[in-house]
């Protein structure tokens, strides 16, 4: 029992030390494209929605007045890294791997 209390205190102190470890994948996604999690359902300006937080249970906003504009604000498309773009868009898609394009 006394083993099995010390493994759960350093577990409990790996979650704490180690940043991103103990994050839902909806949050970290969202952190990675430097936005904010809200409790509210909807962005407040100059913010706009780009997916979920917290398991889903908190918004994901964005920053529309920085550089981080979505790829369907900027009139492109996200497409998988297979695809090749005869003109590619610096914009967010919702998979971090994924790329924008203007034109296919």
């Amino acid at each position: 029992m006394k083993l099995f209390s010390c493994l759960m205190a350093l577990l409990l102190f790996l979650l704490q030390a180690v940043p991103g470890l103990g994050l839902p994948k909806d949050t970290l996604r969202c952190v990675g494209y430097h936005g904010f999690c809200f409790r509210s359902k909807s962005c407040p300006e100059p913010f706009a929605s780009f997916g979920t937080c917290s398991r889903r249970q908190k918004i994901c906003c964005i920053d529309t007045t920085s550089n981080f504009h979505t790829c369907q604000d900027e009139g492109g498309h996200c497409v998988p890294p297979q695809i090749k773009c005869l003109q590619e868009q610096v914009a967010l898609c919702p998979h971090r791997e994924w790329k924008c394009c203007t034109e296919l």
